[in-house]
């Protein structure tokens, strides 16, 4: 039987990690991770795994260990945030490269400068072009499943991609919550024994890793990456399938909230998404037709699928905790990457982007509801008022 635990995100991550058991650990402390990697150090040296832990000197050699490890054959898990994953960054995009289904906690957390340890998504955002595909969590119990999940979805031989699993720092990473934990037997079996295509200790069959690749191979080997990339929104359905089956969960490529009947609707990701189910029951008591959709895959981009889920909406709203700087009107990447799925697929809807609780910022529910009032008043006009909004920025 499952039991309920109280457990901060960080701990229910490192839980996860406990019993999925990877062969190898290859992890450097950082703000708002640290607890994953402590917690799993425990565990290592209490034995309750059969875990090889590195400790390393940085999180390029983190990686670095990872992507060796994981061309060795082996299955590899580690964590980091913000300025380690920036300090990474050529490794992050080798993993991808050289198809090492790696799966990473990623602690969502500012970028300096100035420095700040606190959340926004300017970290994963960041990445998001270098091949990982990426999975965005409310809360500790989806951190927790989407870990178990990220394993099968990486490892899958149509996949072979690695993994990052996003949770927002400290507002999940260090808050306590109730959280279902699975009997270690029924993890295990769900994730099941990795067995590696190709390994560089196979010396009946020498492989090479990481080689020079110039023009002769690297568009083909670069296509290669992007049909992984398209065969694992397919995975990453399967393997909800199978763990909303196995586990009575009800997980997707999104999940939307009261947006069946909704006019309206709010896009946003992580814990405020939490928030805005909160607001959108306060509206709804009201008798106002407002609804949420909240994504858990960005990579790959479920563009059409989120297209039909909007289709039918007079507005939409998107709240972005980061800014790609120099963008149209320097909007945030989920607001640019859903407009142009939208325009892609026939959509015309009235859209605007919140740009909101950069460094850590608290966003409120007064706030969130302004958003939706500003919705109706574009619901009502045929358009929106402004492309983009710096939510409560002085």
């Amino acid at each position: 039987m499952s039991t309920f635990e109280a457990l901060t995100g960080d701990l229910a991550f490192a839980t996860a990690m406990r019993q999925i058991n990877p062969d190898v650990v290859a992890a450097y402390p950082i703000t708002p991770q640290t607890e994953t990697v402590e917690h799993f150090a425990d565990f290592v040296a209490d034995g309750r795994v059969d875990t090889e832990f590195v400790t390393v000197e940085s999180e390029h050699s983190a990686m670095s260990a990872c992507v060796g490890a994981s061309a060795a054959g082996a299955r590899v898990m580690t964590a980091t945030c913000a300025n380690g994953l920036a300090l990474m960054w050529e490794i992050v995009y080798i993993a991808a490269s050289l198809r090492c289904p790696i799966v990473m906690s990623l602690v969502n957390r500012a970028l300096s400068g100035p420095i700040n340890i606190h959340c926004d998504h300017s970290d994963v955002m960041g990445m998001r072009d270098s091949g990982w595909i990426v999975l965005f969590s409310e809360s500790g119990q989806e951190a927790y499943d989407n870990a178990i999940q990220a394993v099968r979805i990486g490892e899958h031989p149509d996949v072979l991609l690695p993994v990052a699993v996003c949770q927002d720092g400290f507002i999940t990473s260090h808050a306590m919550e109730r959280v279902e934990i699975y009997e270690d037997t029924d993890v295990k079996g769900f994730v099941g024994e990795y067995r590696p295509q190709w390994s560089l200790l196979d010396l009946e069959q020498p492989k090479t890793y990481g080689p020079l690749d110039f023009y002769d191979y690297y568009y083909e080997h670069k296509r290669q990456q992007v049909e992984a990339m398209e065969q694992a929104q397919r995975v990453i359905q399967e393997v909800a399938e199978e763990f909303n089956h196995k586990f009575d969960r009800n997980y997707g490529l999104f999940e939307p909230y009261r947006l069946e009947d909704a006019e309206v609707a709010l896009v946003v990701a992580n814990s405020t998404a939490g928030t805005a189910k909160v607001v959108v029951n306060q509206l709804r008591d009201e008798g106002l037709k407002v609804g949420l959709l909240k994504p858990r895959v960005f990579r790959p981009f479920p563009g059409k699928e989120l297209a039909d889920a909007l289709r039918h909406l007079k507005a939409v709203a998107v709240m972005d905790r980061s800014i790609s700087f120099g963008a149209m009107d320097n909007a945030g990447p989920l607001f640019l990457e859903l407009v142009a799925a939208l325009a892609l697929h026939g959509v015309r809807v009235p859209v605007a982007d919140y740009v909101f609780g950069l460094g850590g910022r608290d966003i409120l529910p007064g706030e969130i509801e302004s958003v939706y009032q500003d919705l109706i008043r574009a619901a009502e006009r045929g358009q929106v008022e402004r492309r983009v909004t710096f939510l409560s920025v002085r």
